[in-house]
């Protein structure tokens, strides 16, 4: 039976990009990890409740889907930014001054340790372990843009032009 059909109808219009994804794969479990990569692109995370409902439309165990989620680094369990920053702090980097990148832009979006993402749900700050762009050192990513040789006032600014693209 179709899911739509036992949930209330609030709920499957709440839903209904992430059943037009699954319709999409033809609700193939053997396609889970591109139906989470289409979710999460348009949550921009995972949200627990669409992991459960994807795992029943396709008839596996949540525990599955979780676990494919939490296994790939890919995949955000908790909501991000519309612009996420990554900074390389890969060995070539950090000798470079990233971690003067990340203090700076953690101080310009107002972030600390222990939250990642702006309260206006903007900006995602996360550091990574390699960018793969070791001579371009020290390089960070915004969304799919990449930024190498940022010095922090550099980092900063590009913090300010999204903003200002943005009308903020």
């Amino acid at each position: 039976m179709d899911e739509t059909a036992v949930m209330a109808p609030e709920a499957g219009r709440k839903y209904e990009k992430v059943l037009q994804i699954l319709d999409g794969y033809q609700r193939d479990r053997s396609r889970l990890v591109p139906i989470l990569q289409a979710v999460q692109e348009e949550y921009r995370y995972l949200p627990e409740e669409v992991m459960t409902l994807v795992a029943t439309s396709l008839g596996i165990p949540p525990a599955k889907v979780y676990g494919v989620a939490t296994f790939y680094s890919h995949f955000a369990l908790q909501p991000k930014g519309k612009y996420v920053i990554r900074v390389c702090d890969g060995t070539a980097c950090h000798v470079k001054g990233s971690q003067d990148l990340v203090d700076a832009l953690t101080q310009k979006l107002g972030l600390d340790g222990a939250r990642k993402t702006t309260p206006d749900m903007m900006f995602t700050l996360e550091t990574v372990s390699c960018l793969g762009a070791c001579g371009l050192a020290p390089a960070m990513v915004v969304n799919d843009d990449v930024h190498g040789q940022v010095k922090s006032a550099a980092a900063c600014e590009i913090v300010d032009g999204i903003r200002r693209q943005e009308g903020m």
